[in-house]
């Protein structure tokens, strides 16, 4: 069984966390003493029925004022299917939990108001969906109870966004109108909303092809960890494990080491503890190498006719998470990978508006949530593909050196 993993996003009271609490509640994904626990808390409340925001809203001053502030994390599965939703909040000072949410997701449902219709932190986090090449996206128009589920509101709103949406390079994009609270067209089709033709949210969800998202031709191979178990029965055990970034490895296949640049084949492939032919992305595997070779976490394992870039010289855009400025010649460290090397920023190239995709003057520094272009320098030469080639070898994260702090998300570019 698969997964899907996907991020909500939209403007504050949108509805996110209520849908997200629809989906749980309607697949029958909540345990009856969660349930429980939800039910006294929203006997304090006036709203009438069960709150089913507060499965997401985990934190405190969340609850307190009703809003998303961090990413909330949610599990369930059905039958076709296992998913990991992120909640992602709506406020724009926490856009940079949006992007971490994001991230790693294959889809992004967007909620809109229908009585609203496209805001400007629609097109805020449009955008970041187009510049983190998410595959797939849902504009989920909720609340239509509210506009008497109105198909000419519906149909306006479509027209709106897809002007976005053709704007700033957004592909696969579906809508579908909905009522969060009520219920109407999340895991069943709603009567209210007849004039409607397509499937309900879990449905689509559940149906919509991932396979196409991989990429099977770059063969990417990022070694995690050296098993040399050195026990009497497998003194001569050397296998190399990690996950399957991208393409397909097969027994027999030539391979170079990276960055020593040794080449040679695979001998033997281990997929949950069994011996395999072949393995593909995103599978976790354990390679053994015919030659005895020196490879240690962070090295890269690639077919010997399809090389990563090899540089110690970057550009990175990039969201700023700290508080602490960024300016020119600050040092952290870069993470790509498996892999941490020390780096220094050399430039500031220039800043992007969310709202435009505007390329506006370098600032002296960054702040917090600014998405800015950067060209950065290692100590030693580092292993990638660019962003928009290959998502998962070209994306990397900058930390803070004293702290640990994760500050940056990165895309190479």
């Amino acid at each position: 069984m698969d997964i899907l993993r996907f991020i909500t996003a939209g403007s504050v009271d949108d509805g996110k966390s209520t849908l997200i609490g629809r989906l749980l509640y309607d697949s029958k994904s909540i345990m009856a003493d969660q349930l429980e626990a939800i039910e006294k808390q929203t006997k304090n409340k006036t709203s009438g029925g069960i709150d089913l925001a507060l499965l997401t809203d985990g934190l405190r001053a969340e609850r307190e004022q009703g809003i998303t502030i961090d990413v909330a994390y949610k599990y369930f599965s059905t039958q076709k299917r296992k998913f990991i939703i992120a909640d992602a909040p709506g406020h724009i000072q926490y856009t940079r939990n949006m992007v971490t949410g994001a991230s790693n997701s294959e889809l992004i449902i967007i909620l809109i108001d229908a009585r609203n219709g496209v805001v400007e932190q629609t097109k805020r986090h449009s955008i970041i969906a187009s510049l983190l090449k998410i595959p797939h996206v849902v504009v989920a128009v909720n609340k239509m109870d509210l506009v008497n589920y109105s198909q000419d509101v519906y149909n306006n709103i479509v027209i709106d966004f897809a002007k976005v949406a053709q704007s700033i390079g957004l592909n696969d994009v579906h809508y579908i109108p909905m009522s969060a609270a009520h219920g109407d067209n999340i895991v069943e089709p709603s009567a209210a909303l007849s004039w409607y033709s397509g499937l309900p949210l879990l449905q689509f969800l559940e149906n919509i092809a991932l396979e196409d998202d991989i990429d099977l031709k770059q063969a990417r191979f990022p070694v995690q960890y050296v098993i040399r178990p050195q026990t009497r029965e497998l003194h001569d055990y050397r296998g190399y494990a990690g996950k399957i970034n991208s393409g397909i490895y097969k027994k027999g296949d030539a391979v170079v080491v990276l960055p020593s640049g040794v080449e040679t084949s695979i001998e033997k492939i281990e997929v949950a503890g069994k011996e395999v032919a072949e393995a593909f992305a995103p599978q976790s595997a354990v390679f053994h190498l015919k030659d005895d070779l020196d490879v240690s976490r962070g090295d890269m394992i690639v077919k010997t006719n399809d090389l990563p870039t090899q540089s110690n010289e970057l550009d990175l855009l990039m969201c700023w998470m700290d508080n602490k400025t960024l300016v020119n010649g600050n040092k952290y460290l870069l993470q790509l990978n498996n892999k941490k090397t020390k780096a220094v920023i050399k430039k500031i190239e220039y800043k992007l508006d969310v709202n435009s995709l505007e390329k506006k003057e370098a600032p002296e520094k960054v702040s917090l949530n600014d998405i800015v272009k950067i060209s950065l320098k290692t100590a030693s030469p580092v292993l990638f593909d660019s962003y928009e080639k290959l998502r998962s070898a070209g994306s990397a994260i900058l930390i803070d050196e004293t702290s640990n702090v994760t500050v940056g998300a990165c895309m190479i570019v």
